[in-house]
């Protein structure tokens, strides 16, 4: 599938972070393009702020959306690479000039999981148990399930926050199964969490490609998308970026593509929560996916559902009155 967009290349050259999730993720976008494209790859590490931030031990102020992504971004307008890989979660929600998104691969499993002590479930984790996570999504629902966790702050790559449980700091952490998998350390965990349970953050399990939006290469890249995946991280990224003009509050999102009756259909769930997980708003929605507009608008009707449903005063007082305490079998509104 070569042509004129590759002329005079006769190696890509791939950006990655240098974490071992974040190489092994970019080999396998470099695999699907010897595959597909016929061309030689290369990675090229790169540091970010994020790493610079995890490696001197400093918080991340707020969400860490984008604080992974500005370094690898910066590489590709200077032409230092090609293209870059990025866990797509980590995208933020509005574009960047001259950037731009040419694939979306098909997706991992995007649901989370439990690494704990003695191969236990949350629960069977006695009260008081220490839950480590980063997350403010995973911290609020893992507070709603109210099983009497102690959830603390962590931080670090896959093998600090697995070793804080190894070393008793922690009684379980809580991770994403997509990283787990690709550096194939699934069997370390001892639950796989039911989105009923807790909802993944938008774009969670996927990955990004991008490119300059003005390199010919962004057209052959298409190759590499997968439609389904697109479709749904595109609902649940949407979700976000309107919540996101609305309320600061944790968020969890996750849409999927089942056939229907005249075709496909894309079902997409959200949550809003106060950051105790006291209070929540979960809706669902589902539409037939019949042109490409059709997963961004439905997670922005979703979206603005929560809004109209009270999902922007999670983070304020007074308690609104129509948002109820979440409870480890609560049931979800479904759109007609």
């Amino acid at each position: 599938m070569t042509g004129p967009a590759l002329t005079g290349r006769r190696t890509l050259r791939v950006g990655t972070r240098r974490s071992l999730l974040a190489t092994t993720q970019a080999e396998h976008v470099a695999a699907l393009v010897r595959d597909r494209l016929g061309v030689d790859t290369e990675l090229v590490e790169i540091t970010t702020d994020g790493d610079r931030s995890q490696a001197a031990g400093t918080p991340l102020r707020g969400s860490s959306t984008g604080v992974f992504v500005g370094a690898l971004r910066d590489a590709l307008l200077t032409g230092e690479v090609d293209l870059a890989v990025h866990s797509l979660k980590d995208l933020p929600t509005y574009p960047e000039a001259g950037i731009a998104l040419a694939a979306v691969p098909e997706r991992e499993d995007p649901r989370d999981v439990v690494v704990a002590r003695d191969g236990l479930t949350l629960g069977e984790l006695p009260a008081g148990s220490k839950v480590g996570t980063g997350s403010p999504r995973r911290a609020a629902q893992l507070h709603a399930l109210g099983l009497g966790l102690e959830v603390v702050a962590i931080r670090g790559n896959v093998d600090t926050r697995i070793g804080k449980v190894r070393a008793g700091e922690c009684d379980a952490v809580v991770l994403a199964r997509a990283g787990l998998a690709r550096i194939g350390r699934l069997d370390e965990a001892s639950e796989v969490l039911d989105p009923l349970q807790m909802l993944p953050a938008p774009g969670q399990g996927a990955l990004a490609v991008e490119c300059r939006a003005d390199d010919p290469l962004v057209d052959l890249l298409a190759a590499l998308d997968d439609p389904a995946t697109h479709a749904a991280v595109l609902a649940e990224r949407t979700t976000l970026a309107t919540l996101e003009g609305g309320c600061s509050a944790p968020i969890g999102a996750l849409a999927e593509v089942a056939e229907g009756e005249d075709g496909p259909e894309l079902w997409l769930r959200a949550v809003v929560l106060s950051e105790d997980g006291t209070l929540a708003v979960r809706r669902s929605a589902s539409a037939p996916l019949t042109d490409p507009s059709a997963a961004a608008h439905l997670g922005a009707q979703l979206a603005q559902e929560l809004l109209d449903e009270g999902a922007g005063q999670l983070d304020s007082a007074p308690e609104p009155s129509n948002i109820t305490e979440p409870a480890a079998g609560s049931t979800e509104v479904h759109n007609a």
